[in-house]
């Protein structure tokens, strides 16, 4: 990647246009179902797992740090809405987000980097076959419905981990746990969450793909090429969720 303002800029513009062209080209047919099924299994099966196993410490840690911080305000009654709720809107779609950029991604990353530098997109492209349509759009809608499924496992896990933690270590109340959720929770919440996997899941697809069909200069350009998609993955997703955590607080009302 260069590091010149001008091949910056560069960059940017082309992971933009690439971004356009799995737009335009998602509704093409015909659409490979096969290769879909295919690349959702496998990102799936790579990141389910740790999916689950991470999510259950960041509950814990959220459980155990507002359940301190609502014991010294005497707030404990609302301890469980606290850490439902930063569970819910914060720590699922980011824990989802970077399992899928960093286990998903990196292997998109890695598979098209290789048949790049193979030169298989090369004959592909002499051959009238887009690579856009054959091999991105499959990898970016299978990695935009693993990320929404593996949200909802991390809403799950991470909530029964908070109940377990505030519950049984800090000798919460399980129902002053349980109303005070019911009370400030919102069904927009959970569907705000979704969509922001939904959207984190595209992205990290997208900037894997691009990277790995950018790849050169043999295997070393397809771990460089992996290395730098994981960190602009990152980056965009921090800065995107921002943004639209700041826009449904704008637009959708709060409980009080």
């Amino acid at each position: 990647m260069s590091l010149s303002p001008t091949g910056a800029l560069r960059q940017s513009g082309n992971l933009f246009a690439m971004a356009l062209d799995v737009i335009r080209t998602v509704p093409r047919r015909p659409f490979q179902a096969r290769e879909f099924i295919q690349q959702a299994w496998f990102v799936a099966s790579v990141t389910i797992l740790p999916t689950a196993l991470v999510s259950i410490p960041f509950g814990a840690v959220i459980a155990l740090q507002i359940g301190s911080l609502t014991r010294q305000l005497g707030a404990q009654s609302f301890s469980g809405a606290a850490s439902v709720l930063a569970v819910l809107r914060e720590a699922s779609p980011i824990v989802t987000a970077l399992l899928i950029a960093g286990a998903g991604g990196t292997a998109i990353c890695a598979d098209l980097g290789a048949r790049k530098i193979r030169e298989e997109i090369d004959a592909m492209q002499v051959l009238g076959i887009d690579p856009i349509h054959r091999l991105v759009v499959p990898r970016v809608l299978a990695s935009m419905v693993v990320a929404v499924l593996l949200n909802g496992l991390v809403s799950v896990v991470g909530v029964a981990g908070g109940y377990f933690f505030n519950v049984v270590l800090q000798n919460g109340t399980p129902g002053a746990y349980l109303a005070s959720f019911t009370t400030l929770a919102q069904l927009s919440d959970l569907w705000a969450a979704e969509i922001k996997a939904l959207v984190f899941g595209a992205i990290a697809a997208i900037v894997a793909s691009y990277k790995g069909l950018t790849a050169k200069g043999g295997p070393k350009g397809v771990g460089d090429a992996v290395n730098q998609s994981v960190v602009i993955t990152f980056m965009l997703l921090f800065v995107t969720n921002f943004v639209m955590t700041a826009v449904y607080f704008q637009v959708v009302p709060q409980r009080g």
